[in-house]
């Protein structure tokens, strides 16, 4: 018997074999990102792993893109269009092909990515796109969902997905490493590592907004030579927007619900009332650099109606969705 998620958004099937973890790319410095030249009818990328976009009577990638400036919309799984049915119903795409068609749009978003990988998938590829016009990073929801972790694992710069492993493996090939000492007897244990407490929601909530602070404030550095406008959108969390959907999205979210463990790893970040209080902190942080903030939770919940089916899962939009937020995105940014 098929799943609900396979009955009503098949789609994620592709998405699945594309994030299979036996065929991840790991990375110097990123740590990890997109199968290069994946190819399918769903998702396509480039020989770096960026996502094909697509304007009206043409296709652009940071690997190949059109001639002059463009504009690159940034994030991670939400603007790189997890959930669409094909590359051409992505964020980038419609805004490309419709809502802001003047300067060709291309995806510069990575799947799981934190602010810091975000801004050194910036760095390292910069010279790609030299006419940069517009920059829109679409993004909040991973800085503080990763919040949660031990600050062994957070550091100075945030955690990452999966960062778990990443310590264990690096312990482990220590532990190779490790020679014993004659004459001094066995090397001592170190004290069995305290239980982790998950910090409290407000230290939280200004965790993430200094990693977003700070990593703006960098990109704005590296981004200044091009006179690109940067504009940050706090990407609207299906429970930001509203506290129920359409059937649709209950009968999805239901069946994920009983198969993950979201509600207890993130349920009080993903209240209404969270995302106005961290919305309202990255309001503050992006005016001290003068950098536009939008957040596009309210916005689009004051535009759809009861039975609009937005979400393949909470951060995830559906083809509707995402033609929903490009418009309401383009029209709230005056872009053209």
């Amino acid at each position: 018997m098929k799943s609900q998620r396979e009955l009503l958004t098949p789609q994620m099937l592709r998405y699945d074999d594309f994030d299979d973890r036996a065929e991840t790319r790991y990375l110097p410095y990123l740590m990890y990102f997109h199968r290069a030249d994946y190819r399918s009818a769903t998702i396509n990328t480039d020989r770096l792993g960026f996502r094909i976009s697509h304007g009206a009577t043409e296709q652009g990638s940071v690997a190949d893109p059109p001639r002059g400036p463009v504009r690159l919309l940034a994030g991670s799984s939400t603007p790189f269009g997890i959930g669409a049915t094909a590359d051409t119903a992505t964020m980038a795409s419609r805004l490309w092909t419709r809502y802001a068609p003047s300067v060709p749009w291309l995806n510069f978003a990575g799947r799981s990515h934190n602010s810091m990988q975000e801004l050194l998938l910036f760095l390292m590829h910069r010279e790609l796109v030299p006419e940069i016009d517009e920059i829109v990073v679409f993004s909040g929801l991973n800085d503080l969902a990763l919040a949660r972790l031990p600050d062994a694992q957070r550091g100075d710069h945030g955690g990452f997905f999966n960062c778990g492993e990443y310590f264990d493996s690096m312990e482990e090939l220590r532990a190779s490493h490790r020679k014993p000492k004659r004459g001094f007897g066995r090397r001592p244990g170190g004290p069995e590592d305290a239980p982790h407490v998950v910090p409290p929601l407000a230290d939280r909530i200004a965790y993430a907004v200094d990693l977003t602070s700070r990593h703006l404030a960098a990109l704005r550095l590296l981004a200044g030579p091009t006179g690109a406008r940067i504009t940050y959108v706090l990407q609207p969390l299906a429970t930001w927007v509203r506290e129920s959907g359409p059937r649709e999205e209950r009968a999805i979210f239901g069946e994920l619900d009983g198969i993950s463990n979201f509600w207890e790893l993130y349920g009080d970040i993903a209240t209404l009332e969270t995302g106005r209080r961290y919305a309202d902190a990255l309001q503050v942080a992006c005016k001290e650099q003068d950098i536009r903030f939008l957040d596009l939770s309210p916005v689009v919940a004051e535009s759809v109606k009861d039975d609009d089916w937005l979400y393949v899962d909470r951060a995830h939009f559906t083809d509707h969705g995402t033609e929903i937020v490009s418009g309401l995105l383009a029209e709230s940014l005056g872009l053209s």
